[in-house]
């Protein structure tokens, strides 16, 4: 794990890239043109994929699942009583996780304040509804490892919202955890269908699949690709790109801890990043020979030193303020705070998807079990956007019903702005009612 300085960090791995802008490595663009021809990138790939689904339905759906997935299967809906099965099935000790898990977030989501309201105080009745989105889709990643915890983090927000239907994608032939979380979340069936063509089914409905209003989960490039071009087609809840965390610490952190919480987040995916942020070059030093020696018992190996070669580092900055200043611009996914005082640290920094806060409240607690859904923004998307919550399931409506005497006395300021506008029939409509034609 290379130890840079801070200009070097902001010349390499705190750079930020736009999704269109990614370069694709040479393993997938291999795989791409294998499958789709010479010189097709992801981004044509999936047009190819949403095209077919859309104008094939089941049968692309299929066909996809063959090629990409291999799966020869012809069953595309997983029902309920294999989802029971599972869970029957499944140890004691799994069972008691995801119930425990289940029900914090539950708990968590159930407090966030989501209520109409109507006031009387602006000239008649003016306010606003919540009403929940009546159809989600939920993609769930299941390539290289199973991820039950992503269904519950979706699932369980959008019943608390309200949202009576409530769909799954997942990729075929699903691991048992993933059935059986699905069971205790109480649905009724999911779909084994992964990749793009999962989200094209769910966004136009084919003649199985149930066509949904939004579609919300993390995914693999290639899902990534296909929410943003269905972007308008269906509501979508955010394009997630690689995970990532980024640690402050100082020389009260714990160089093991540390470690362990980086390799944690490398081990998800090649494209993950781990970085730490510290003053201290001591504490630098320390955490790389940590890395090094618990990488070589930990069963992502692989995958772990790709990801830390690609986009991961320490970075030994001048002060704690200057790393605070660095993760604001950063905007990281994770931000965990493995100083003396977390919090003070933390009013110095606006941008983040999830502040983690001492060294007891590390980040694979939050992936879990802590509460808030691990669906976070990504790629910078913390400067805007916010993870995943009770709010993604909810349309607000405005709602207005002004009396007769406000209308009357507004009618004329409206039409003023309506011909400075030039819009005629806009002050026609106003002025009719003042003139009471």
């Amino acid at each position: 794990m290379k130890i840079y300085t801070v200009e070097e960090a902001q010349e390499t791995i705190l750079q930020r890239k736009a999704l269109n802008r990614i370069e694709y490595s040479p393993v997938t663009l291999e795989k791409t043109e294998k499958i789709f021809g010479r010189g097709v990138r992801p981004p044509q790939a999936v047009e190819i994929i949403l095209q077919s689904v859309e104008e094939e339905g089941d049968r692309a759906i299929r066909k996809w699942s063959r090629i990409l997935d291999h799966y020869d299967g012809e069953e595309i809906v997983i029902p309920k009583s294999k989802l029971e099965r599972a869970w029957i099935q499944i140890s004691p000790r799994l069972k008691q996780a995801i119930q425990t898990a289940a029900e914090r977030i539950r708990t968590f989501h159930g407090k966030q304040p989501i209520q109409s309201w109507i006031n009387n105080d602006m000239g008649g009745q003016l306010g606003q509804q919540f009403t929940p989105i009546e159809r989600v889709g939920v993609y769930v990643p299941g390539g290289t490892a199973p991820l039950p915890s992503s269904l519950l983090m979706s699932v369980i927000p959008a019943q608390v919202a309200g949202v009576q239907q409530i769909f799954i994608a997942t990729p075929p032939e699903p691991d048992q955890s993933i059935l059986a979380s699905a069971f205790i979340c109480g649905l009724d069936a999911i779909y084994q269908i992964g990749g793009a063509q999962s989200i094209a089914a769910l966004a136009f409905g084919t003649e199985t699949v149930q066509k949904v209003d939004k579609i919300v989960g993390a995914g693999n490039l290639f899902v990534t690709l296909a929410k943003q071009q269905l972007f308008g087609v269906v509501g979508i809840e955010g394009l997630a790109g690689p995970t990532e965390t980024m640690v402050i610490a100082d020389r009260t952190a714990k160089p093991s801890w540390v470690a362990a919480d980086l390799l944690a987040q490398a081990e998800h995916d090649v494209q993950a990043s781990a970085i730490l942020l510290t003053p201290d070059l001591e504490l630098a030093e320390a955490v790389h020979q940590e890395v090094l020696e618990q990488l070589k018992s930990l069963s992502r190996k692989e995958i772990i030193l790709t990801s830390l070669e690609n986009a991961g580092g320490i970075v030994v900055t001048d002060s704690l303020n200057q790393a605070a200043e660095l993760a604001n611009a950063y905007a990281a996914e994770h931000l965990c705070l493995s100083v003396e005082h977390p919090k003070s640290l933390m009013e110095k920094i606006d941008n983040a998807g999830g502040f983690f806060l001492g060294d007891h409240s590390f980040e694979v607690l939050g992936d879990y079990v802590a509460g808030p859904s691990h669906i976070m923004p990504t790629g910078g998307t913390a400067r805007f956007a916010s993870p995943l919550n009770v709010l993604d399931f909810v349309k607000i409506s405005s709602v207005v019903e002004l009396d007769t005497a406000t209308a009357k006395a507004l009618s004329g300021i409206a039409a003023d702005l309506a011909d400075l506008e030039h819009l005629t029939a806009h002050a026609s409509a106003a002025r009719i009612r003042v003139e009471n034609k």
